[in-house]
């Protein structure tokens, strides 16, 4: 069975002021992506794993720990961590996490959280 983890920023730590950010995000519609994006990925068959993480330190500690209990073939990157500009240190920790936690699973990068396993699909 594929094995996917999305990985994202916790909504509630967002600015969604950021003016990167597409207009009108907010934290319960990012919960409503994630959500779409679990069924999609169940319907696909495959096994979906989502890790939301606080933007510090302890949101790497969390993917790291996420990425050593179980053998991903992708890992999705969503936007929290990835658009906003000032967010560059934490998507850099977020990438590096992956690459020494997970080596072989490809990497993609969905655009709003509910394209997450069409985004894993490429």
């Amino acid at each position: 069975m594929t094995r996917v983890l999305s990985v994202g920023q916790e909504p509630e730590t967002v600015d969604f002021s950021d003016p990167s950010l597409p207009p009108g995000s907010n934290a319960e519609k990012i919960q409503a992506g994630i959500d779409i994006a679990k069924t999609t990925m169940t319907e696909r068959g495959w096994n979906g794993d989502t890790c939301m993480i606080a933007p510090d330190d302890s949101g790497i500690a969390t993917l790291a720990t996420q990425l050593a209990s179980v053998d991903y073939d992708c890992i999705v990157i969503g936007g929290g961590p990835r658009l906003p500009p000032k967010g560059l240190p934490l998507f850099e920790k977020v990438v590096n996490a992956i690459h020494q936690g997970a080596p072989k699973a490809a990497t993609a990068f969905n655009t709003p959280p509910e394209d997450t396993a069409q985004a894993a699909a490429r």
